[in-house]
């Protein structure tokens, strides 16, 4: 839904980028999403719990946030994978759901699984993919230095078969910027932007936390957003960042889905320029 507004003429977008997403035992789903790709829930299950459900025309990657759990899809047995404690404690173990099949988790102990999903015509098995697949490194520099993990990615996990999912974890420091410049995936224009949609799933370290994310367009639109728990910044399009407040790490799951599983993202033209300062900043040790 759009209306113009009449005093500029700009296009004002009238649905909400964000929602939170409740937590309570079982399966959540989000209330609210105006993406026409990507959907996301949210799996807490006790010690000893099960759940069982199908995925659909979807294909989904299921991320053990915490704790450890057996998983079964389409008869076949990955069991006891997790063992982080949360978000804030090493890098995940992740299982790939295709589409068409039966998905049944056995927890352990008590557990959280985000499962990011998006529409799939491929045919292929499930598979685990396993903390020592997930790639880590940081981006940016200085006050704009976050930390990441890429679970699924064709650039990180080339032989990795997708149909759209791209899949991985960030962590911004206290006071720092993450995807910033700010940077959107609206259209294929390749090698310099593709289509995706994208949404971002955050925790915030210590809980009472919190941070704030800016999600704006060309054509008017801006929404600006406290993050805290639970929270899901939606994002079928517009540039894109995220603060920490001093005192408090954040963490959001990235996932994004388009035509293509090519990643391009085009910044802010305004503020291309910091992105220059990156191998400076570096060399000073920032």
């Amino acid at each position: 839904m759009s209306t113009a507004d009449p005093a500029s003429g700009k296009v004002i977008m009238n649905y909400r980028y964000h929602c939170t997403i409740p937590a309570a035992e079982g399966r959540n789903t989000l209330p609210v999403n105006p993406c026409h790709l990507l959907d996301f829930s949210l799996l807490r299950l006790p010690a000893g719990g099960s759940w069982t459900g199908e995925s659909g025309d979807r294909e989904i990657l299921a991320v053990v946030l915490g704790g450890t759990a057996s998983v079964t899809v389409a008869g076949h047995h990955f069991p006891q994978i997790g063992g982080r404690a949360d978000v804030f404690s090493g890098r995940p173990h992740s299982v790939y759901v295709p589409a068409g099949v039966t998905v049944t988790v056995e927890a352990t102990t008590a557990v959280e699984i985000a499962l990011p999903s998006a529409p799939s015509d491929l045919a292929t098995d499930p598979y685990l993919i396993g903390p020592d697949q997930v790639v880590s490194g940081r981006w940016g520099a200085a006050n704009f230095g976050r930390t990441y993990h890429q679970i699924l990615t064709e650039i990180s996990q080339p032989d990795l078969p997708a149909r759209r999912l791209i899949v991985g974890e960030t962590y911004t420091p206290s006071g720092n910027w993450s995807t910033y410049p700010p940077h959107r995936h609206k259209v294929d224009d390749l090698p310099a932007e593709a289509a995706h949609e994208e949404m971002y799933y955050y925790r915030v370290d210590p809980t009472n936390g919190f941070g704030i994310s800016r999600v704006y367009t060309d054509e008017g639109y801006e929404e600006n957003v406290t993050i805290r728990d639970h929270v899901m910044q939606m994002m079928p399009q517009g540039y894109h960042t995220v603060v920490s407040a001093p005192g408090y790490t954040t963490y959001f799951l990235w996932f994004l889905a388009g035509t293509q599983r090519t990643q391009g993202a085009r910044e802010d033209a305004d503020l291309t320029w910091v992105t220059q300062t990156v191998p400076t900043l570096r060399k000073m040790g920032l």
